[in-house]
């Protein structure tokens, strides 16, 4: 018997779908369907893509990044900047940052949107700031969502309290929205970076 020593089959670094990279911009999971649903199944999916993506991208308030044309790269310099004592900076850029590579980690699934209202001041987000939103990470308790409540825009962290979600300021003088059962909401994505002028 001889040894098949061929690179051919097995798992290869860097094979296979990226994480996040579904036609739905989050994971998936696979599931068993009996055949006599697989066409409403099918059709209830298409539509609930059809809408997520079209309420997103038809939103007023809602602006997509640019992915074509020039990307201006800007000079980044290796010094630090004190705020407190000033010191000498290194007379030298280390590299060119480009705003995009820093703030977009998947462009397809990736829109801005701007904040109103002082509700969450404590996560370091204000009033006129745009935010940069992820439809593919997974809004797991913890994370600062964007989503429709009742049909209105809000941006609040998810929380668990006494077993139960809910969406909470980080700000003490506004308070808690629980998710009651017949609340309609859909989590439109994850904050991921706030630009925010000075």
């Amino acid at each position: 018997m001889t040894e098949d020593t061929s690179k051919r089959g097995g798992s290869r670094p860097g094979a296979g779908r990226k994480k996040g990279s579904s036609v739905y911009g989050e994971p998936t999971k696979a599931v068993r369907v009996p055949e006599s649903l697989l066409a409403t199944v099918t059709e209830l999916l298409e539509h609930k893509k059809k809408q997520t993506s079209d309420a997103i991208i038809n939103h007023p308030d809602v602006f997509l990044p640019a992915l074509d044309g020039p990307v201006p790269s800007i000079p980044f310099y290796g010094a630090s900047v004190a705020a407190g004592f000033p010191s000498p900076a290194d007379d030298f850029v280390e590299k060119r940052l480009d705003l995009n590579e820093l703030l977009i980690n998947k462009p397809a699934s990736t829109f801005f949107v701007r904040a109103e209202g002082e509700s969450m001041l404590g996560a370091g987000i204000h009033p006129g700031d745009v935010l940069v939103v992820d439809r593919s990470i997974n809004a797991n308790v913890g994370k600062v969502v964007v989503c429709a409540l009742d049909g209105e825009l809000t941006v609040k962290r998810l929380r668990s309290k006494e077993g139960k979600l809910v969406l909470s300021p980080e700000n003490p003088d506004y308070p808690d929205i629980p998710l009651n059962e017949g609340a309609e909401m859909v989590i439109w994505g994850v904050v991921t970076s706030v630009i925010h002028n000075v």
